[in-house]
């Protein structure tokens, strides 16, 4: 974990109400991995002391990129930023995806901004695999393009039916794994809301496939002091409470003690 500064190279509107934010800080572009986040200080937000956590959307050479969308003070404090300013962030933090055992095929199965992390780890897994995503509307559907350009198959859900099929994500993962081989072997990897995440490593549980799941938690400090992120875990048959920035916020789903 170190503090960096960061210089911003790009800003731009993905779709309705996400943003893509693109900053040049070598030290930190060189050494993040998928599904670890960064904890940005925002500019312009008076009397704001917290920082902001954003997973990784993609990191190479000297840059790297967050996609993020605009829900609330903070987010929408950063529509602000311009090519040329500096920010502070701290990074990389938490552990993230471990990499694909070699024999197993890649599910990628994401919701609305989940799929920021995901398209980052599919960039750095050579083995191609099928990534499923779900939105509420069309507009909630993202980074297709960088999954196709990567050589993955898409498949896509929405809750009104504007873009792919009408329904939720795990509709579509379950017409797709009621017709694979059964003795095909796949590993999960699984960013989106605790419904979405909960609903997938049921299925990996029943099907006896490894899920690895990244929990979206309220954070404070991002490094562990304030225990503000706490998520029950069960290893070897003992339950603790683990930070879901520190000690995670990627977890084997089989460890997750669900509330």
């Amino acid at each position: 974990m170190n503090m960096h500064q960061a210089e911003v190279v790009d800003h731009v509107e993905a779709s309705g109400g996400y943003r893509i934010l693109t900053v040049e800080v070598p030290s930190l572009a060189k050494t993040v991995k998928p599904g670890q986040f960064i904890h940005l200080r925002i500019p312009r937000m008076d009397g704001a002391v917290l920082r902001r956590p954003f997973s990784v959307y993609m990191a190479h050479g000297k840059e790297m990129a967050v996609l993020y969308k605009l829900v609330g003070r903070g987010t929408h404090s950063m529509k602000s930023i311009g090519k040329g300013e500096i920010l502070s962030m701290i990074g990389p933090l938490g552990n993230g995806f471990p990499m694909l055992q070699s024999l197993k095929v890649p599910v990628l199965v994401a919701g609305g901004y989940g799929v920021a992390p995901l398209a980052f780890l599919a960039s750095r897994i050579k083995k191609k695999g099928i990534v499923f995503i779900g939105g509420a509307k069309a507009s909630d559907v993202l980074c297709v393009k960088d999954f196709k350009k990567l050589g993955w198959e898409v498949r896509i859900a929405t809750d009104d039916g504007s873009a792919g099929e009408k329904g939720l994500v795990t509709k579509i993962l379950d017409e797709w794994l009621s017709v694979l081989n059964p003795v095909e072997l796949l590993e999960f990897f699984v960013c989106g809301p605790d419904g979405m995440l909960k609903a997938v490593a049921e299925r990996a549980k029943r099907l006896d496939h490894t899920a690895w799941l990244s929990l979206d938690k309220h954070m404070g400090c991002g490094v562990g002091a304030c225990l503000a992120c706490v998520q029950k875990i069960k290893r070897n048959g003992v339950v603790s409470l683990l930070r879901v920035c520190r000690e995670g916020p990627v977890f084997e789903a089989s460890e997750i003690v669900w509330e």
